[in-house]
């Protein structure tokens, strides 16, 4: 009787997993880590992006008003802003208010932004199922999305929902608000790229090590991802892509 080899283990424990599911879109693994806490130290062991100190590079010092909350209606003089941007996404495939919350953020904070070529926004109303992470070129207006994870303390129920968010370094969940990405770095999960919150409620992001990488937990399908620990994780086949694109300064703008 032939062997089964560990590739073919992990196949069949996969569509086991997704079986046991009953009804209802397949669920993925989570990530089988936790996120480092301030107790935890992170280099040296085998946390999701922490095989580097979180704190290595130090963050911009930047001075920005509070992130806006998304409007229901444009106030005065905003108006006028958003028409300038009317030619993004002329499909209409990003959320309304979302784009316009993260537009007026990048056009009133446009230069602390480096990489001024795409801004992103990400929206946590969705489920995980969707591909919620949308990625705007500011020259064409151009839309590309994908699917991304969110963290197991924003879905207790792993049921594809995002429901709380945390600042706090071990809560395991996503943060809401502005960020600016950073530098790119190896880490235990290849290459990722350092995030730096810009927003009272995601201020923590960097000593976190909440960092964008690719995961196994994340496929480019219509199913229920796995949770990271607050990461914005995407699949393997997109993570060269969305770091290279992203990279150097651009708005990250995280919404639900």
């Amino acid at each position: 009787m032939a062997l089964i080899n560990s590739k073919t283990l992990l196949v069949l424990s996969t569509t086991f997993l997704l079986a046991a599911c009953g009804p209802g879109l397949p669920v993925l693994p989570d990530d089988p880590n936790n996120e480092p806490t301030a107790e935890m130290p992170s280099e040296g062991n085998n946390s999701q992006g922490s095989t580097e100190t979180p704190g290595v590079v130090e963050p911009p010092t930047v001075t920005t008003p509070p992130t806006p909350t998304v409007p229901d209606e444009v106030v005065d003089g905003d108006e006028a802003i958003l028409k300038q941007y009317d030619y993004l996404d002329p499909n209409h495939i990003v959320p309304t208010a979302g784009l316009k919350a993260a537009v007026l953020y990048f056009h009133k904070n446009k230069t602390q932004f480096k990489n001024q070529s795409v801004i992103s926004v990400l929206d946590f109303s969705q489920k995980s199922s969707q591909k919620r992470w949308y990625f705007i070129d500011m020259k064409t207006g151009a839309v590309w999305n994908v699917h991304v994870s969110h963290g197991k303390g924003s879905d207790s129920n792993h049921d594809g929902f995002a429901e709380k968010f945390s600042n706090v370094s071990g809560s395991n969940a996503s943060s809401l608000g502005a960020y600016k990405t950073a530098e790119t770095y190896q880490g235990s999960n290849g290459y990722s790229l350092r995030l730096d919150g810009l927003s009272s409620t995601n201020s923590n992001a960097r000593s976190r090590a909440i960092v964008v990488h690719g995961a196994s937990y994340v496929q480019d399908s219509t199913v229920i991802q796995g949770r990271s620990w607050g990461c914005p994780a995407v699949s393997q086949a997109n993570r060269d892509k969305v770091i290279n694109l992203i990279k150097g300064g651009s708005l990250l703008y995280a919404f639900k």
